[in-house]
């Protein structure tokens, strides 16, 4: 039944895509196209997630200094963001879940600026007081690309990954085994989703088409690409699910965002 619902999905996605690519902008392709994905998530996703664009801080984020904007933002609706006004926030880096960019059509130059934005993502610290956590929780912000279109092969958008890695200066060491694979986190995105055509994901979910018998046998392997008509859909909706289905006793530590905040203390 998942698997057949978010096939027609998918389906879905690919003709109302072709709507907007009557425009004569660019612009105008590309925004009914990210809406398409936001509204999917909003009505899959649970209520206590919300889906927003714009911009995420930390506490040593500065003002006006340049930051990148996410097409989509999934964040906690019980932490605070801020309002820049005309539809985009501030989101703190405690509240968000994962960052969507949404490309209409998907080359190398997309991906480059893709993951460069997700390394800035991941480098953001958050300000959080831990008491008890259950469940998988993701060990940073999840940064995924969804595209309507693109290479013919997963394999092309896979090498595409390897050269900007060399590019941006990302190296990572061969993935642990075990519990310790799920606390390592990807350098910068963390999975691609080519619709009608497959998906990549960074290896380190807690469930994925291979297991550590077979990790074993290729320690240095970090992606895994998975090529079919259908499942893009499917495997992100999955991914999604399970990095906010967990129970976790977290409390945002407002005081390192304050310490600018000086102000002469009297008392009586």
């Amino acid at each position: 039944m998942l698997f057949s619902h978010m096939a027609a999905v998918e389906d879905q996605l690919l003709a109302t895509s072709r709507i907007p690519a009557n425009s004569g902008h660019s612009l105008h392709k590309g925004t009914p196209r990210e809406a398409f994905i936001k509204e999917f998530l909003e009505s899959h996703l649970p209520t206590t997630l919300a889906i927003g664009s714009g911009e995420i801080i930390d506490s040593g984020s500065k003002p006006a200094n340049p930051r990148r904007q996410f097409d989509l933002v999934i964040y906690k609706r019980n932490l605070p963001k801020l309002d820049f006004g005309g539809g985009i926030s501030g989101f703190l880096a405690e509240s968000v879940i994962a960052t969507i960019e949404v490309k209409s059509l998907l080359d190398k130059a997309g991906m480059h600026q893709a993951m460069s934005a997700a390394q800035e993502a991941k480098k953001l610290e958050k300000s959080e007081v831990w008491s008890f956590s259950a469940g998988y929780i993701p060990p940073a912000i999840l940064n995924f690309v969804v595209a309507y279109d693109g290479p013919q092969k997963m394999e092309t958008v896979l090498n595409w990954i390897g050269e900007i890695e060399l590019d941006l200066g990302i190296s990572l060491p061969p993935l642990p085994l075990g519990e310790e694979r799920l606390k390592t986190a990807s350098a910068s995105i963390d999975g691609v989703f080519l619709l009608g055509k497959g998906f990549i994901t960074f290896d380190n979910f807690p469930t994925g088409f291979f297991n550590d018998s077979v990790r074993a046998n290729a320690p240095a392997v970090k992606w895994v690409a998975a090529s079919m008509t259908h499942g893009a859909m499917l495997w992100l909706f999955h991914m999604l699910t399970q990095a906010s289905m967990n129970i976790s006793g977290t409390f945002l530590n407002m005081v390192p965002y304050m310490h600018s905040l000086k102000a002469d203390v009297t008392s009586r």
